[in-house]
């Protein structure tokens, strides 16, 4: 084979090289760079550039003196990980256990799945010049403290006792800086409990800490829960039949129902937990997303250690910064304190000063009064548009506070195909199946009104209901 001897650029020297080494024996040799310049009329710079890109892939070989050559190739070898399958055993978790709300929103979408809120909800300004005076100081070159920054500790420790008057109130000593709520829920299952060992749950209720009590090796014990706490009765025997010393609960506004105890409901809990000696482990995620209601942790009203409380800034201040607080008294801490050091051995100093320094600003109080007003207009304003396509029927609360709600169709809907589908329609939604650690109990869908500008709620809502009327009306042309 001879190359072609028509004048060529760079790109075309290129490619047919290429050819020239796909095509012949190894160890034939290539033209000489001097009859490459002649008939490409190409510069020898250019010739020996082209040369080097194919010899760094492999498909040429450089002879000093001798001059080019087709490399000689070896055997593709494909990977063999099958002896992995019988190492690995079981699988903990499924494959995929983030579900919907961490999957990337494409250009043009409307991101109604998302658990986080966008830019505009964020106090972006007060975190951006954290950050720079974060940088100037010691944080940002030193090893912290494994317990977390004392004054960020105080921080947390102070929002826990503002309003009450307790004899034993928390202290900085009973907070632990995770990175993170997931990170301390985590910490939760593997140190308060063993592989085998059962964790009450909720039902729904969050899939991070559905993932996380599984990934520990626990069994969850589902409690169904409607617009209040669990039953009292179902607790109870759900914690007495399985012998579970944890019962994981969102007391406000839980993710993904939107739903809060009542005052009844916070007394009852805590009495049962002090009768039964076991710990309830309070995720208070939504500390900073109140709109219509403002209330206390029940951490608040537990002098004696039955409550774990667990409280992130990642969604509120920023994702970027990933810190959370995770408060135990007694053993409890001095356990969850091995298991952080052992995982972690410390959170980021940089990313703790910056914390401290938004969450002391004059501006923290006025951008979260802010963040009430304007999560409450686009609370409002997907209510309505849920209404409107959806019908009256399909939003099952009005919440109280949080980012989200929790919407119900027709039984039998398939959400995940609905999902699917919406998807490709340019709406992400994320179906409710993620939610629930056991079968679901209908056919839900989670929408989340902070993720997304509240004037894309009504076109995404009218393309939702568009899409869910066509996988109706198809369920419906393929039945007898």
């Amino acid at each position: 084979m001879t190359l072609d001897p028509e004048p060529a650029s760079p790109a075309r020297l290129e490619a047919e090289l290429r050819l020239f080494a796909g095509s012949h024996p190894a160890g034939s040799r290539l033209p000489t760079t001097r009859e490459l310049v002649s008939r490409h009329s190409a510069s020898p710079v250019t010739v020996q550039r082209v040369i080097r890109r194919l010899a760094s892939e492999g498909l040429v070989e450089t002879r000093p003196g001798a001059g080019n050559f087709v490399a000689r190739r070896t055997a593709v070898r494909h990977a063999d990980f099958a002896w992995q399958t019988t190492a690995l055993g079981p699988a903990r978790t499924p494959p995929n256990p983030v579900g919907a709300t961490l999957q990337a929103t494409p250009e043009g979408s409307v991101a109604l799945h998302s658990g986080y809120p966008m830019e505009d909800l964020l106090p972006a300004r007060l975190v951006r010049s954290a950050m720079v005076r974060a940088a100037r100081g010691g944080e940002a070159v030193e090893r912290v403290d494994p317990a977390g920054l004392p004054a960020l500790r105080r921080w947390f420790a102070g929002e826990l006792t503002r309003s009450r008057a307790e004899a034993a109130p928390v202290s900085a000593e009973d907070v632990l800086i995770t990175p993170g709520g997931q990170s301390a829920l985590a910490s939760v299952f593997r140190a308060l409990a063993g592989p085998g060992d059962a964790v009450v749950m909720e039902s729904p209720t969050y899939w991070g800490a559905i993932a996380a009590a599984r990934q520990a090796g626990l069994r969850i014990i589902p409690v169904a829960r409607g617009a209040r706490a669990p039953l009292s009765g179902d607790l109870e025997e759900a914690l007495a039949t399985s012998g579970a010393r944890i019962f994981y609960a969102q007391p406000h506004f839980a993710n993904p129902t939107g739903t809060l105890w009542t005052a009844e409901d916070r007394a009852a809990v805590l009495d049962l937990m002090r009768a039964r000696g076991t710990y309830l482990v309070e995720d208070d995620w939504a500390r900073d997303f109140c709109i219509d209601a403002d209330l206390a942790p029940l951490a608040a009203d537990d002098p004696d250690g039955h409550v774990v409380y667990v409280r992130s800034l990642t969604k509120s201040v920023s994702p970027a910064v990933r810190v959370a607080a995770l408060v135990a008294r007694g053993p409890a801490r001095a356990r969850l304190q091995t298991d952080r050091t052992v995982d972690d051995l410390y959170v980021s100093g940089l990313l703790q000063a910056t914390a401290v320094d938004v969450l002391s600003s004059t501006g923290w109080d006025s951008h979260r009064s802010r963040l009430r007003a304007e999560l409450r207009t686009r609370r409002d304003e997907l209510a309505r548009q849920v209404s409107t396509h959806l019908g009256a029927g399909a939003l099952t609360l009005l919440p109280k506070g949080g980012l989200n709600l929790w919407v119900q169709l027709p039984d039998g809907t398939d959400t995940s195909a609905l999902a699917a589908r919406a998807r490709t329609a340019g709406v992400l939604v994320a179906p409710g199946a993620d939610w629930f650690p056991t079968e679901s109990a209908g056919s839900f869908l989670r929408l989340n009104y902070a993720g997304a500008p509240p004037h894309q709620f009504g076109p995404a809502l009218a393309a939702l209901a568009s899409v869910l009327d066509d996988g109706t009306s198809a369920v419906g042309e393929a039945m007898p």
